[in-house]
Order: structure tokens, then sequence, then C-alpha cells
């Protein structure tokens, strides 16, 4: 099998992963943030150049949520397990627990020949991108130049993200089993 330009992206994405990780560990704050963000940024680059260059394959369909999900569940994680915080723990769970009920609802959905009432809509892009920057603020956790409060940022961040994550689970569900209308 070929590996295009594309699904390289996500491979390097998964990856990031246990680089991350070390990082986080060793107390390199900023390397470990710097490296999620940077799958952030091949997340939307995986994408762009699987349309602009016609490389949109099976595999990088399969690759690429596994990938986003696999970096965001390890980054909550990691903050969840250095904070042991109440509502940092309840907004990690409420992240993660709408990506198992979409991913599953997707399965479904597809299974049923229904897949596109549940295609990704804007909220869901707001709220990737309120959760990258909430993961990105709280993975380096300190001030920036002594000023900016970074990690109160972050946690701000997470809050909308959270929020933004439960109200897009709900319309997910609703559009999912929204009887179609019915014929006279």
């Amino acid at each position: 099998m070929k590996i295009n330009l594309p699904t390289g992206l996500t491979l390097l994405r998964i990856a990031m992963i246990p680089l991350m990780v070390v990082l986080h560990y060793q107390e390199y704050p900023l390397a470990a943030a710097t490296v999620f963000g940077l799958a952030g940024v091949t997340d939307w680059a995986d994408g762009y150049y699987a349309r602009k260059l016609n490389q949109e394959s099976r595999l990088g369909a399969f690759l690429d949520p596994v990938a986003d999900k696999l970096m965001v569940v390890v980054a909550l994680l990691l903050i969840v397990e250095r904070e042991a915080n109440l509502w940092i723990t309840l907004a990690a769970i409420a992240i993660i627990g709408r990506e198992v009920v979409i991913s599953a609802l997707r399965e479904w959905m597809a299974e049923v020949g229904q897949r596109g009432k549940v295609a990704v809509v804007f909220i869901g892009k707001l709220k990737t991108t309120a959760q990258i920057f909430a993961l990105i603020f709280l993975l380096y956790n300190q001030p920036l130049f002594d000023v900016i409060p970074i990690r109160e940022l972050g946690l701000f961040l997470l809050a909308v993200a959270t929020v933004l994550t439960l109200l897009s689970m709900v319309q997910y569900l609703l559009s999912a089993f929204k009887e179609p209308p019915s014929t006279p």
C-alpha cells in the first residue's frame, strides 16, 4: 500500500503521541504543548492536502479521526493526572464520552445507510478549535512572558470546549434521530 502525503501526515500525528508524553513527563511543558500544537496543524494539513491533491483514501478517512481522538485523549489524560481537579476531570469525561458516543453513532448511521445525517457541523469545528487551544495552553500551564495567564486561558477554553462538546453531541443526536418528513 502506498502512503500519500495526507495519510503520512496522519501517521506522523499518531507518532507524535509518545513524544508528547515523554516531553510532558520530562517536564518540558513548552515542548509538549508545541508537539500537540503541531499535531493540530497536521490535522488541518492532511485534510487540506487530501482535497487539494485529490488524495482522499479509505485508509486516510479511517486514520484521521483515530489520530485526532488519540491525541486529544492522551493530552486530556496527562492534564487530568497532573491537575487532580474535579472540574477538569468532568470536562475530560464529557469530551471523551462525546467522542465515544459520536463515533459509535457515525458507525451505526453508516451501517443503516444514513451517514450523511451525522456529517461534521460548524459547532463541531468550533469545539475542536477551542479544545485544541485549551489543551495547548493547559499542557504548557505557565504564564507566557510572566504576563499572559496561559493556564487561566486554557481553563476558560476548556470550559468553552466542554459546553460546545455537549451542544454538538445533542445536535448530532437530534439530527441522527430526526424522523424524515412523512409523505401524504
